[in-house]
């Protein structure tokens, strides 16, 4: 029987671990590991979570996409796998519930795109980050490049994708792409400490509110305070509104 290349774990009431389990490749994210992964989500143990944790197993988080895949380079092809495997780069975000990435090794490519589709992201000192689209004649294409520009501003965006550098975790640390650095081999126990501090908060206002915070540069600064004004008089009627800690 062939080994699953994720698996899931549930290590903390409320909290859902998601492994990436294809270390001879370093995680890299082949059609039929995404395809499990997809699987994944649709099981009772991601559905009932409060907070899903995302780790790599082996020797890195995630070098990024398969590209011995891919067959069909051209505009129909790749519009196709967008709409196909690419989807990988969007669930965490569409998710409900809040994620945090855990960060060993290689986090490259598209792997570093997937660790920025976390909601958080924590990662250990052997981690090293990397965008190296350029070199190799396209560009961060599965929301890699928007969401560095909104994390660390359009100068640095620039420095990191168009040069293609390697950075490593107190890089990411002092540009504010991960929340914290631990020692190495301790990124996933960290990731799940923080993981069960987001799954003790109210649940409908961590979903609202990371709600707002993702769609706060979508929209203009007055919009963007009426919604959470707006969003304030909902949240103030739940049962966990002003609830004694």
């Amino acid at each position: 029987m062939e080994q699953p290349l994720v698996t899931v774990e549930q290590p903390a009431e409320g909290v859902c671990l998601i492994r990436l389990q294809r270390p001879a490749k370093l995680n890299a994210l082949s059609e039929q590991l995404i395809a499990q992964f997809m699987a994944v989500l649709e099981t009772g143990a991601v559905r009932t979570s409060r907070v899903i944790v995302l780790a790599g197993s082996g020797r890195a988080f995630c070098a990024g996409a398969d590209l011995t895949e891919f067959r069909d380079p051209s505009p129909e092809g790749t519009y196709d796998y967008y709409r196909g495997p690419g989807q990988i780069w969007e669930v965490l975000p569409r998710l409900p519930q809040p994620s945090v990435a855990a960060i060993h090794g290689y986090a490259i490519g598209g792997g570093a795109e997937l660790a920025l589709s976390a909601d958080l992201r924590v990662a250990d000192e052997t981690a090293v980050f990397g965008f190296p689209e350029v070199s190799l004649g396209i560009l961060p294409s599965a929301g890699g490049m928007t969401r560095l520009v909104r994390m660390v501003g359009v100068a640095r965006a620039k420095q990191l994708i168009l040069l293609g550098e390697r950075f490593d975790a107190a890089q990411a640390l002092e540009m504010g792409l991960v929340a914290q650095v631990v020692a190495a081999g301790d990124a996933e126990a960290a990731a799940l400490r923080l993981a069960g501090t987001l799954a003790a908060q109210p649940p409908l206002a961590l979903q609202v509110t990371r709600t707002l915070i993702d769609r706060s540069d979508d929209v203009p600064l007055a919009a963007s305070i009426e919604l959470e004004k707006l969003a304030q008089g909902m949240l103030s009627m739940s049962s966990d509104a002003y609830r004694a800690e």
